[in-house]
């Protein structure tokens, strides 16, 4: 159990921090616009993304640096794409509203989300590399607990994140409020492109 406490705290330390996926998963959250596929595919793909890690998977991408610096600058374009879009959406400002039942606001929120999750080098290099290397420093049978703590984590971020975004709503109600969250994401998404391209 010491193993899974200690990968409980890691995963926390590293996923409580606002990034590209957790800015997106915030603004979704107030919206209430598929929060529950968001959280799933966030989960799920952090899930496979530990136990890739936990496998050894980390030690061959630590060789395979060509993989990396392909993800890295597709994420530098998806970034500053939905970065530049948030900073348009600003403009007219948006009022606190569920999105409509759009299946195609659907597939691009499922496209959105993939792209938020694999198309960040950081992920990668969290998940994958340091949460595997982390794990298996705690033995055989050790590192399978440490995942299962780091997994735990993930799983309570990402519900906590999208479903309690709306206990932020009254905050958010005015269209001048929604201006300044787009902004702000806009920057944090333009700040992370740039940092991903000077890498």
């Amino acid at each position: 159990m010491t193993n899974a406490l200690d990968g409980l705290l890691t995963g926390l330390s590293l996923i409580v921090v606002i990034g590209a996926q957790n800015a997106y998963l915030l603004r979704q959250g107030l919206r209430r616009m598929r929060v529950g596929v968001i959280v799933a595919i966030c989960t799920l793909s952090d899930l496979a993304l530990i136990a890739a890690g936990v496998s050894g998977i980390g030690a061959v991408l630590q060789h395979a640096g060509w993989a990396l610096v392909v993800v890295r600058w597709f994420g530098v374009a998806f970034l500053a794409w939905y970065g530049l879009s948030s900073a348009w959406r600003a403009r007219r400002g948006d009022a606190l509203r569920a999105a409509p039942d759009d299946p195609r606001s659907r597939h691009a929120v499922v496209r959105q989300t993939l792209a938020f999750t694999w198309l960040n080098p950081n992920v990668y290099l969290d998940t994958v590399v340091l949460i595997g290397s982390i794990a298996n420093a705690h033995g055989p049978s050790g590192r399978w607990w440490f995942a299962a703590g780091a997994g735990l984590a993930s799983v309570l971020w990402f519900t906590s994140l999208g479903y309690g975004a709306r206990l932020l709503a009254p905050l958010l109600a005015t269209a001048r409020a929604w201006q300044v969250l787009d902004l702000l994401i806009a920057a944090t998404m333009l700040l992370i492109a740039v940092r991903l391209a000077l890498i």
